[in-house]
């Protein structure tokens, strides 16, 4: 499985998990047979470039979206591409991997925007 989090940084599993998914400058992506882990720059019309995030990773095989906050359209937008989201991420990328697998974190609560992200 290829779990991607939105990262605040410069990715990797010692960056801090992204306050808001579309506006998050990478995303991190870890594949939870291989441990390998990968970097992809937010390169969405949400940063200056083309295309949505969920087309993005959706291309890059991403099966779920573990994060802090995001709101309702990307997180229908996500499942329009069979990827599922989690919300309510902290820590760094690896700590929220870790909460996931451990089954501390679950469920989607997208953010109206009025100071609900998730958490």
């Amino acid at each position: 499985m290829r779990v991607c989090v939105p990262s605040a940084g410069q990715g990797g599993l010692e960056d801090l998990v992204g306050e808001h998914f579309g506006r998050s400058p990478t995303y991190t992506v870890y594949d939870t047979e291989t441990g390998a882990v990968e970097v992809i720059p937010n390169e969405s019309e949400h940063m200056g470039g083309r295309g949505l995030p969920a087309e993005h990773l959706a291309a890059a095989g991403v099966d779920l979206v573990i994060c802090s906050g995001i709101g309702r359209r990307a997180v229908e937008l996500l499942a329009s591409y069979g990827i599922e989201v989690v919300t309510g991420a902290s820590g760094t990328v690896g700590e929220a991997i870790r909460a996931w697998e451990e089954g501390r974190l679950g469920g989607v609560a997208p953010c109206d925007h009025g100071g609900n992200c998730g958490r």
